[in-house]
């Protein structure tokens, strides 16, 4: 059978350290770098991913994510909704041991889907090897993904722990909503 391949852009979203980079380099390379560069606008890496089966004639389709990491600028302006135009979905992160960049999680999604309203969501509490199981951040997360439809998963870009799991799902969303 055939395979269709179909670039989609990705963006990721959130505050300052909150673990974008660490996450896409883990997901993209398989490495984790320990210190920490500030990204500067943008940043596109690219990863072909598995094949998907989608649709009624099960067809094979393959994706290249262009996996936007946007640095987590506290301004909305013009630039940043240029960096959101035409994604296909997006990975909201948050740093579990910093609570303020969960608070600011809700905002910067909305002003991401006044522009690509039809763009699928995932939320990820990041830094799951340095918070505690019963930390506020993940039942805020948890919240956050409810209030937007949407999943969540608890992720460490420094030991890969559903890193993976995390973009393939968002994949699967994308594909599904390329069905309806």
């Amino acid at each position: 059978m055939d395979i269709i391949r179909l670039k989609k852009k990705i963006c990721m979203l959130g505050q300052f350290g909150v673990g974008k980079t660490s996450l896409t380099n883990r997901f993209v390379h398989n490495r984790f770098e320990e210190k920490y560069l500030t990204t500067i606008g943008v940043k596109v890496c690219q990863k072909t991913l598995p094949p998907l089966t989608a649709g009624r004639g099960h067809r094979n389709i393959q994706y290249d994510f262009l996996i936007w990491d946007i640095a987590g600028i506290e301004k909305f302006d013009m630039m940043i909704k240029n960096y959101y135009q035409g994604a296909a979905g997006a990975l909201a992160v948050a740093d579990l041991t910093r609570m303020e960049t969960v608070e600011a999680l809700q905002e910067i999604v909305e002003k991401f889907i006044t522009v690509v309203p039809t763009a699928k969501l995932m939320f990820l509490g990041n830094k799951i090897d340095l918070s505690e199981p019963g930390h506020a951040g993940r039942k805020k997360i948890q919240k956050l993904a409810d209030n937007f439809a949407s999943e969540f998963l608890f992720t460490s870009a420094k030991t890969g722990e559903k890193v993976e799991e995390a973009f393939l799902k968002l994949a699967e969303k994308v594909n599904s909503s390329s069905n309806e």
